[in-house]
């Protein structure tokens, strides 16, 4: 697929790698990625190290030339990082300020981290809504808005969703801004769109540590050139693209967001499927090392008329060649007969996979893979491993479906600038006719004239999952690439949310 080289415009990129690093090709250091991973209170409460304003050293803060725009900082801010951010804002454009506040303001006990307290209730809820005290008096007076929070659990605090869904923001320009220890503003900045109407635009959002100082603070807001600062036309990495029906990757590659698994296909029953997928239009195709099909996916590939630079190969080496990892990414080349190998991932955790990884990584630098990933890593498996590392994985291949759906992994994967995909959208084998017929996803199915495989990939879409459906009938293939005809609601969004067993049908 084709690279972006748009990406070296780093200012103008919405979702970094969670490490801050200004490149996302590639060349994030082990330290940065060990500074992502981090988990302390502090990601979630915002650092208690307040900054003390300019130093000598820093330049006196100028307000520039009026512009004709009126603008508003408002915030969320409980231990003051943000709330300096936002008065430096402030002061440096002229805004007005709005702190957004609790009705029942948070105590320390409500804030502790994954104690089960009330933030973290919130957080976990996605109906959750706190109630402000106070409101904006004439928000259409606003010409732009910067929008201020800490982050908790990877996104913004349910309150800032409350405020959001408070006010007709008409033709308003929204810019976000967060403060952390770590997560990148990333898909918590995303997560708000689809809180207001569509006239609204959002400019791109940014990350300040608790050291971040005024100078950094003003340099930021100069970046953006006010008022005419619109969202930027070039992709986002981890933004999902419903016209080309594609992601941007931190490696700087496109990916399909939807495609085609081929777990347990036959060498015959492989032809047969690609072809199908091919001819629908279907350009992402995922094998692995343990379904022994790689070289018929190889030669399918060969013998389609569709330029193998539009067609996007996943494979995967098992942990038995962890040892060899470098000879066994060549007999993957050799097997499927190709120049390249758009992904590959490790299989899952297993005895020298951090080993693994590297090897990898040099295939990355020899131009024989172009991304790299993980498939079967949760949250405490990245946390241990991403520190040991150079190139964050672009991708994060785990089993989601409606009745596993790991709504605390995929924000966290997210936030790291990194993609989910989801093996056994439809429940995986023996449990894939369940699923079908659950009687809330055939109701939905029937509102909107689709089948109820359809209605669970668009809602993996719709929660940003990548999904590689599996299937040997070209029929089934074709209906599973047709997601893009219809969208589901926030109501059918919640129902099928609801639906959540935590109930795993396969060991990884």
């Amino acid at each position: 697929m084709k690279r972006l080289f748009t990406l070296f415009l780093s200012a103008i990129v919405l979702n970094f790698t969670a490490c801050g690093g200004t490149s996302v090709l590639n060349e994030q250091t082990t330290d940065a990625v060990s500074e992502a991973t981090e988990a302390t209170a502090s990601e979630q409460t915002e650092p208690t190290e307040s900054t003390t304003g300019t130093t000598e050293s820093e330049p006196e803060a100028e307000t520039p030339e009026n512009s004709g725009s009126k603008i508003l900082v408002a915030y969320f801010s409980c231990t003051n990082t943000t709330e300096q951010i936002a008065e430096w804002i402030a002061d440096y454009t002229g805004a007005d300020v709005y702190e957004i506040i609790a009705a029942d303001p948070y105590t320390d006990e409500d804030l502790a981290y994954y104690t089960g307290g009330r933030a973290d209730q919130e957080q976990s809820d996605d109906s959750a809504r706190p109630e402000i005290d106070g409101s904006v008096d004439d928000i259409s007076q606003y010409d732009i808005i910067f929008l201020g929070y800490p982050i908790w659990h990877g996104q913004a605090p349910k309150i800032v969703y409350t405020f959001l869904e408070s006010y007709d923001f008409g033709n308003i320009t929204i810019i976000p801004f967060c403060t952390s220890h770590s997560s990148g503003i990333g898909s918590s900045a995303e997560n708000l769109h689809s809180l207001v109407s569509d006239s609204v635009s959002w400019d791109d959002g940014r990350r300040f540590s608790g050291d971040a100082t005024e100078s950094d603070v003003i340099e930021w807001v100069e970046s953006l050139d006010l008022p005419e600062s619109n969202v930027s036309e070039v992709s986002q990495v981890g933004v999902f693209n419903f016209e080309t029906k594609t992601v941007l990757l931190n490696s700087g590659y496109e990916m399909p967001i939807m495609g085609l698994g081929t777990y347990s296909l036959s060498d015959e029953e492989c032809a047969v499927s690609i072809a199908a997928l091919l001819e629908a239009g279907g350009r992402l195709i995922d094998t692995a090392y343990m379904y022994g099909n790689e070289a018929a996916v190889g030669e399918a590939i060969r013998n389609s008329d569709v330029p193998r630079e539009e067609i996007f190969v996943i494979t995967k080496l098992y942990p038995t060649q962890f040892s060899y990892a470098a000879e066994a990414i060549d007999d993957a080349l050799e097997r499927m007969g190709l120049d390249y190998i758009d992904m590959i991932i490790l299989h899952h955790p297993g005895d020298g996979d951090v080993e693994a990884y590297l090897a990898l990584e040099q295939a990355v630098a020899d131009g024989k893979v172009h991304s790299i990933g993980l498939s079967n890593w949760y949250v405490e498996e990245l946390e241990e491993f991403l520190p040991q590392v150079n190139i964050t994985p672009a991708l994060v291949q785990n089993e989601i479906h409606p009745y596993y759906q790991e709504n605390d992994v995929i924000p966290y994967i997210q936030s790291l600038g990194i993609v989910v995909q989801g093996w056994y959208p439809l429940g995986g084998r023996g449990h894939t006719s369940e699923l079908l017929n659950d009687e809330t996803i055939v109701a939905i199915a029937e509102a909107h004239g689709v089948s109820s495989a359809q209605v669970i990939l668009r809602w993996n879409l719709q929660k940003g999952v990548v999904v590689i459906p599996g299937s040997s009938d070209p029929d089934h293939i074709r209906e599973n690439l047709d997601l893009f005809g219809f969208e589901l609601t926030d109501e059918e969004m919640d129902a099928i949310n609801s639906l959540d067993r935590n109930e795993k049908h396969d060991w990884y």
